[in-house]
């Protein structure tokens, strides 16, 4: 996993893993999540991906978006 890089300081996300159709988000609490395509929607997931990359806004999108559309 690639450590996610928390430009504001304040977030929750750890670190993340992105696939062709998947972004898997440990957060600080030490648990993870995948979200999928299927689970969350590929706009979601793709959006997720750039946040992630930018490491910046992700919890947020996650809290306001996804929350529990997680596969596992």
């Amino acid at each position: 996993m690639q450590r996610y890089s928390n430009r504001s300081g304040g977030s929750g996300v750890y670190s993340y893993e992105t696939g062709s159709n998947y972004i898997k988000v440990k957060f600080r609490t030490g648990r993870s999540y995948l979200y999928t395509y299927r689970s969350a929607g590929r706009r979601n997931i793709e959006n997720m991906k750039q946040l992630a990359e930018r490491g910046s806004g992700l919890n947020s999108y996650i809290n306001t978006n996804v929350k529990y559309n997680y596969a596992r």
